[in-house]
Formats: structure tokens, C-alpha cells, sequence
């Protein structure tokens, strides 16, 4: 009993001094969240630019699409490159 005693009491002190740091290890710790959260917060702002560009890619072709419909495009009478510029968004009906 009295061993055990003696290691629960060095086990508690060895905890308590890894626990007190003194090695500048908060500080890294910090820094290297910091950083992360940097990352992250840029990868947000890129995902954030690439779906207000979907949005205006979809806004486009739905114009396009309209446009097509409105002229009444004779489809059958284009070339199949004609057709894959305008599929592709290359090319815009004029």
C-alpha cells in the first residue's frame, strides 16, 4: 500500500510538472493554429469566390439558353462546332 502510495504521489508530480510546459510549447501550439485557421479562413474565401462564379456561370447559360430559345434557333442547320462553342461557352448566340 505504501508503494503504491509513493507512485500515485511521483505520478501526480511528474503529470503536474509536464502540465506547467515551460518549454514554449503553448506558444508553438498557438502559432501553428493560428496558421491553420489562417489556411482555413483563405480556402473559405476561395470556396466562397468559386460559388458566387458557379452562380454567375449559371445566370449566363440560363441567359444564353433563353436567347436560343427566343430566336428560334435552327439547330439542325448549325455544325457540330457551332454547336460545341455554344455547349462548351465559348461561343455566344449573337
Amino acid at each position: 500500500m505504501k508503494k503504491m502510495m509513493i507512485a500515485l504521489t511521483a505520478g501526480a508530480m511528474a503529470l503536474s510538472l509536464a502540465a506547467c510546459g515551460g518549454k514554449g510549447d503553448d506558444k508553438l501550439g498557438s502559432d501553428v493554429k493560428a496558421a491553420a485557421d489562417n489556411r482555413a479562413d483563405a480556402l473559405e474565401s476561395a470556396a466562397d469566390n468559386l460559388e458566387d462564379q458557379a452562380k454567375a456561370e449559371r445566370k449566363s447559360a440560363s441567359q444564353q439558353a433563353d436567347a436560343i430559345d427566343d430566336a428560334d434557333v435552327n439547330a439542325a442547320a448549325m455544325s457540330n462546332g457551332e454547336k460545341a462553342a455554344l455547349i462548351n461557352g465559348s461561343d455566344k448566340l449573337r
